[in-house]
C-alpha cells in the first residue's frame, strides 16, 4: 500500500489526531468518510475518518471509534496507507515515492550505483536515498542529474556531477 500520511500525534481531548500528509492532493484524500489503512503490530486495519479540519496545512482528523486523547496518543507515529489502485493518475514525468523505492539506479555509461531505498523531502527538492556498494547515497531528484525514470522496468540512469557518488565515501 502506498503512504499517504503518517499520525504526528493527538490533538485536543476528544481523540483527534495531527496528520502529516505524504500527498499532492491531501483535500481529496483527508476527507469525512475517506478509508485509510494501517499496520499495527503486524496486522493491517482500516480507519473511517468521521471529522477532517485543516489547521496549518495540517489535517486535524477524527476516527471512528477513538474518542479518548489516549486512544488517540496509541496512534502517534502510524502511517496512514491506501491500496495504489485508490491513487490519482499522474501527469508525465511525475512518480509516486513507492514507484521509485526497489529501482536500479546506474550511470548513463551502465555503471551501477545502487538500489532506492527511499525517497527524502518535498515536491520542491526530493532526493533518492540508493543503498550502494560502499553506503548510503543521496542523489537529487532532479531532470538534469536523473535523465532517465523507467519505473515499469524499475530503472533510473542518472548523469551525476563530478563528485556527488563520492560524497558518502569514508
Amino acid at each position: 500500500m502506498a503512504v499517504v500520511g503518517r499520525i504526528a500525534r493527538a490533538h485536543g481531548i476528544r481523540g483527534q489526531v495531527i496528520v502529516n500528509p505524504e500527498t499532492d492532493f491531501p483535500e481529496a484524500r483527508f476527507r469525512p468518510g475517506a478509508e485509510l489503512f494501517t499496520e499495527r503490530g503486524g496486522v493491517v486495519g482500516a480507519l473511517r475518518l468521521t471529522t477532517v479540519r485543516f489547521q496549518r496545512d495540517r489535517p486535524v482528523v477524527g476516527i471512528e471509534g477513538v474518542t479518548t486523547m489516549t486512544e488517540a496518543e496509541t496512534l502517534a507515529g502510524c502511517e496512514l496507507r491506501v491500496p495504489p489502485d485508490q491513487l490519482a493518475a499522474l501527469p508525465a514525468g511525475t512518480f509516486y515515492r513507492h514507484d521509485l523505492v526497489g529501482c536500479r539506479v546506474e550511470t548513463r555509461d551502465g555503471t551501477t550505483v545502487g538500489t532506492v531505498d527511499g525517497v527524502e523531502g518535498t515536491m520542491a527538492g526530493s532526493r533518492l536515498v540508493v543503498a550502494g556498494a560502499r553506503g548510503e547515497i543521496l542523489i537529487p531528484l532532479a531532470t538534469d542529474i536523473c535523465t532517465t525514470i523507467d519505473v515499469g522496468a524499475k530503472r533510473i540512469v542518472i548523469e551525476p556531477p563530478e563528485g556527488l557518488l563520492e560524497l558518502n565515501d569514508r
